[in-house]
């Protein structure tokens, strides 16, 4: 804050009574923003704190080890409300060793293995498309043998929930993609 508005506070001598109430009331405000901005870094920076803990390995190793996470969970953790976490998170970005990665991102929900561990939908997301990037061009993967594939891998997952993550990484059926090649 001005220090010449402060001094106008306190040397009342020469100033009116409306003087000093407006710039009083003026400062209250500034006071309180300022508040409220310390208190939203404080915010972000806890929740980067807590989503770093959970995401440790998927900031080590890469996509395929991002973990379910909901926005509940931080919420709990950090006793706040659900709408405060979505609020925070809402158009923040984080430099991570992944990229520049939308804080939204790293809230995902999963699919349980075989051994009881959740998987997170962006996880398999990215199995899917390493599995089609591997694929034998003149012989692509339809979405029930990637089914089976990732089956053998201990996820269940149906054939129509491959087909649509398959067609949110915008990768076309196995028809498409052996007709590209023929």
């Amino acid at each position: 804050l001005n220090r010449e508005y402060r001094q106008l506070i306190l040397d009342s001598a020469d100033v009116s009574t409306d003087t000093r109430s407006y710039v009083r009331e003026k400062c209250r405000s500034a006071l309180e923003l300022l508040r409220s901005i310390e208190q939203r870094q404080q915010t972000i920076y806890r929740v980067c704190m807590s989503i770093t803990r959970r995401q440790r390995e998927f900031l080590e190793k890469g996509w395929l080890y991002l973990k379910p996470l909901l926005i509940k969970e931080i919420a709990e953790e950090l006793d706040v409300h659900p709408s405060t976490i979505s609020r925070t998170v809402s158009n923040k970005y984080a430099h991570t060793p992944q990229g520049v990665i939308e804080l939204r991102r790293f809230f995902t929900v999963g699919i349980d293995n075989d051994e009881g561990d959740s998987i997170s939908a962006v996880s398999i997301k990215e199995k899917i498309r390493k599995m089609i990037e591997g694929e034998n061009p003149k012989r692509p993967h339809s979405d029930q043998a990637i089914t089976e594939m990732l089956e053998s891998d201990g996820i269940k997952i149906t054939r129509r929930t491959v087909a649509k993550y398959r067609d949110q990484l915008k990768i076309p059926g196995s028809r498409e993609r052996r007709q590209r090649f023929d």
